[in-house]
C-alpha cells in the first residue's frame, strides 16, 4: 500500500518506516503536527512537539513531500475511548487535538488520493493508538504499527543494529540529566537499560523519560547535521531534570546511493507457542467439510432475554418465520435481527452500546461481507467482542445472533481493546468488533483464527498446527495487552474455551495443544465442528475469562477488593440409555461461573439427575445465557435438552447446529449445554 508517515522526527516514527518498507509498503508523503511559530513545545497528550525546529530537515531527508499543521486543539477527551459507542455520535470531538490530525491527514489524502495507509510509531501508548486509529477509520486508512507491543529492550537494540542514528533532545526521567542531551542511542543504551533495572523506567522512553531526534536512517537520502544547538533547562531538581536541546542551525548532507541495513523481524511464533506445532500429532491441513442440503427438521426456539443484576442476555435472535418462507434480502434480515436485539435490550433500559459480546451464525461464510457491512452501521467506538462461524441453520434462516450486554456504572468502567493497525503483535480488527471487552471483571475475547498479523493472511502452505499455535498466541497477547492497559494487578482465569473447527479429524491435534496450555487446564473446553470459519481458517479459538478481582468479605465482616481463583470441577454418570459428562468453573467469592454439560443418548431421567449435582444446582436460577450445541444429524436429542432447560422457567437458549461435538475427555456427543452464569 502507498502510505503517509506520521513524523515526529523521533526514533520510533522513523524506525517504523523500515518495517513498512520491509512489508512492501511505499512511502509517498510525511505529515507532522507542531506548535505555532514561537513556541518550542506544547504540553500535548498526543504529540511529540519538542524538536519541531528540525522536522523540516527530517522530512527533506526522506525526499518526499512533508505536510505540516499547527496544533490548535487540546486534550478535550482524556478517557480511554475517543468518540461515542453510538454510531450516530462516533465522529470527532470538537476542539480536541485529535481533530488537528484528522485535518492534516485529510489534506494529505486530497493531494495523494491513492494513499491507503498511515505509518504510526506507537509502542505502548493506548491513548495515542486509539486516537490515531479513530482518525484512520474515518478517513478509510489502515494504520501500520509494526512497533506495537514490542519488547522495548529488543527494539532499542534493533534500532541501533539497523543503523539508526537518533540523539536525545529532551530528558525528563529519573537518572537522566542535561549531560545526556545529544548522545546517540548506542551511547545511551547501557544507561537506559540500567535505569530500567533500577527504577522500571521505559527503555524506549514510553513513559516520557526522554525524546529523540533522528539524524540518520537507512531510508534517509540525506543525513541531518546539527551545526548549532543550545541546551534549555526547564527545571532542575534532585528527582529528575527536565531539559531539552534547541536546534538553532542544521544542514543536510547528501548520501551516496542506497544504504544496506539489517532489520530484525520478530519470529511469527514466540516462546512458548513456537513449541506447540511439534507437540501436535499429524492432522489434515484442509477442510473435509461438504455442503449439506438445507435442513428443516431442527429444533425451534424464540428469541428470549433475561436480566440478572447488571447483566442482560438475548438469545436466538433470527428472522421471524411466522410468515413462512417470505423472501427478504440478506441486508433486511440482518436489520430485523438488530431490531429484535434493540427491542429486547430496551426492555432492560440498555442499548446496543452496552453490548459486550455478540456471536453470529451464518448459513454460509459467503454472506460474511454483506452481513458485516450492515452490522458495522450499528456500532461506533469500542464495539463488542465477536465470534462468527457458519452453521447449518434451518432454511430460510441465514443469520442467527446471541448477545450479552452489561449496564456499566459509567463509560470508564468498561475496557475495550480494539487494535486496528497492522503489526507483528496480533491480528488487527479492522472490522466492527473489538479483540476483547472487559466488563464487571469478565473478559470476552473475540474468536481468534491463525492469521499472520503483519498481513492478515493465513499461513501458506496450510497448516493446522501453525494456525492453532497462532490462535493460542493471539489470545494470550490480547489478554496480556488488556492487563498492561489496566496497569496489571489481575491474573486472568479462563472460564470457558470453544475451539471451532472445520474437520473432526483435527480434534485430537487441537486437543493435544489445549492440554499443553495452562489456561485451558482449569476451564470447560468444547470442540465444535462447523461447515466454515472466517477466511477459510481451520480453527478458531474463543475464550471467556474472569480477571479474578472481586469483593471479598473478611472474617470481621470487612469487605475488601482482592484476588480470587476459580475452582474447576468435573464429573460424569451414565444410565442404560444416556451418558453425561460435565465441567464447571466457579468462584466461591463471586457468582461468576460457566458450566458445560455434554450428553449422548436420550433419557429424561439422566438429565434430571443434573439437579442433584451440587456444582450444577444453581444453573436454572443463575444461568444468564445458554448455548445449546447439537449434532445436526441427531436434532431430536436437542429437543429433550430444551424441555429440561425450560423446566420450570424457560432460559435464554441459543441453538447452535454443529457437525460434531467433543469435550476434553469425550467425543461425538449428541449435544452440549454451555451455560454462562452470573
Amino acid at each position: 500500500m502507498k502510505y503517509v508517515a506520521l513524523l515526529s522526527g523521533g526514533k520510533d516514527s522513523c524506525f517504523n518506516l523500515l518495517h513498512c518498507a520491509r512489508n512492501g509498503h511505499e512511502l509517498v508523503a510525511t505529515a507532522s503536527l507542531g506548535p505555532e511559530q514561537g513556541k518550542e513545545e506544547l504540553d500535548s497528550y498526543l504529540y511529540q512537539t519538542v524538536g519541531q525546529d528540525a522536522i523540516e530537515f527530517v522530512g527533506r531527508a526522506l525526499d518526499v513531500p512533508l505536510y505540516r499543521r499547527v496544533i490548535s486543539g487540546s486534550a478535550v477527551e482524556q478517557g480511554g475511548e475517543y468518540g461515542a459507542r453510538d454510531p450516530a455520535h462516533s465522529g470527532g470531538i470538537s476542539g480536541d487535538e485529535t481533530e488537528d490530525l484528522y485535518e492534516l491527514l485529510s489534506t494529505v489524502k486530497s493531494n495523494h488520493p491513492d494513499v491507503q495507509a498511515v505509518s504510526v510509531g506507537a509502542i505502548l501508548s493506548n491513548y495515542q493508538r486509539v486516537r490515531v486509529e479513530h482518525v484512520c477509520r474515518r478517513l478509510g486508512l489502515t494504520p501500520l504499527s509494526y512497533l506495537w507491543q514490542r519488547d522495548q529492550e529488543e527494539l532499542l537494540s534493533e534500532m541501533i543494529e539497523a543503523g539508526m542514528e537518533s540523539i536525545l533532545i529532551k530528558v525528563a526521567g529519573i537518572g537522566l540529566t542535561a549531560k545526556h542531551l545529544g548522545k546517540t542511542l548506542a551511547e545511551m543504551q547501557p544507561t537506559l537499560v540500567k535505569l530500567n533495572r533500577l527504577y522500571g523506567s521505559h527503555i524506549c522512553g514510553e513513559g516520557g523519560e526522554y525524546e529523540t531526534l533522528t539524524l540518520d536512517c537507512p531510508l534517509f537520502k540525506s543525513r541531518v547535521n546539527l551545526e548549532e544547538v543550545e541546551t534549555v533547562i526547564h527545571s532542575d531538581n534532585d528527582f529528575a531534570t527536565v531539559a531539552y536541546m534547541r536546534i538553532k542551525k542544521a544542514t543536510l548532507q547528501r548520501k551516496p546511493g542506497s544504504v544496506s541495513y539489517e532489520l530484525t523481524v520478530p519470529p511469527l511464533l514466540a516462546v512458548p507457542f513456537s513449541a506447540l506445532p511439534s507437540l501436535m500429532p499429524p492432522s489434515p491441513a484442509t477442510s473435509s467439510a461438504t455442503r449439506l442440503a438445507p435442513i428443516r427438521d431442527q429444533p425451534v426456539r424464540d428469541t428470549r432475554h433475561r436480566r440478572l443484576g447488571t447483566w442482560v442476555a438475548v438469545s436466538n435472535i433470527q428472522r421471524d418465520l411466522s410468515e413462512g418462507d417470505l423472501e427478504v434480502s440478506l441486508e433486511d434480515e440482518v436489520r430485523e435481527c438488530f431490531d429484535k436485539l434493540k427491542d429486547s435490550l430496551a426492555q432492560h433500559s440498555l442499548t446496543l452500546a452496552d453490548c459486550t459480546n455478540i456471536n453470529i451464525l451464518l448459513s454460509s461464510m459467503d454472506l460474511f461481507a454483506r452481513v458485516n457491512a450492515v452490522y458495522a452501521t450499528y456500532f461506533g467506538t469500542s464495539p463488542p467482542a465477536r465470534a462468527c462461524v457458519a452453521a447449518h441453520l434451518p432454511s430460510p434462516v441465514r443469520v442467527r445472533l446471541d448477545c450479552v450486554a452489561h449496564l456499566d456504572a459509567n463509560t470508564n468502567s468498561r475496557q475495550a481493546l480494539h487494535v486496528q493497525g497492522l503489526s507483528y503483535w496480533a491480528p488487527a480488527n479492522i472490522g466492527p468488533y473489538s479483540q476483547a471487552i472487559v466488563a464487571d471483571e469478565r473478559v470476552f475475547v473475540s474468536g481468534q483464527i491463525g492469521l499472520i498479523p503483519a498481513n492478515l493472511t493465513l499461513p501458506s502452505p496450510r497448516s493446522l498446527a501453525l494456525e492453532t499455535a497462532l490462535a493460542f498466541q493471539h489470545v494470550h497477547r490480547v489478554v496480556d495487552a488488556l492487563k498492561n492497559n489496566s496497569g496489571g494487578g489481575w491474573a486472568g482465569h479462563y472460564q470457558s474455551v470453544i475451539y471451532w473447527l472445520v474437520n473432526e479429524d483435527a480434534i485430537p491435534a487441537v486437543r493435544t495443544a489445549s492440554a499443553h496450555r495452562d489456561g485451558d487446564a482449569e476451564a470447560p473446553v468444547l470442540f465444535v465442528v462447523v461447515p466454515e470459519l472466517p477466511k477459510g481458517a481451520l480453527v478458531e479459538k474463543q475464550v471467556l475469562l474472569h480477571t479474578g478481582q472481586c469483593d471479598i468479605t473478611e472474617d470481621d465482616g470487612t469487605v475488601v477488593r482482592g484476588a480470587a481463583v476459580p475452582a474447576y470441577e468435573t464429573g460424569e454418570y451414565a444410565s442404560p440409555n444416556a451418558e453425561v459428562r460435565w465441567e464447571v468453573s466457579s468462584f466461591r467469592e463471586t457468582p461468576s461461573s460457566v458450566a458445560l454439560v455434554c450428553v449422548r443418548g436420550e433419557d429424561p431421567a439422566a438429565l434430571s439427575r443434573l439437579r442433584d449435582v451440587p456444582a450444577l444446582q444453581s444453573l436454572q436460577t443463575e444461568a444468564l445465557s445458554v448455548r445449546l450445541f447439537y449434532n445436526v444429524s441427531r436434532p431430536q436429542a436437542a429437543s429433550s435438552a430444551i424441555a429440561h432447560l425450560d423446566d420450570p422457567d424457560p432460559l435464554p437458549v441459543t441453538l447452535v447446529p454443529s457437525r460434531h461435538i467433543s469435550c476434553r475427555n469425550g467425543d461425538d456427543w449428541d449435544y452440549a449445554i454451555l451455560a454462562t452464569c452470573t
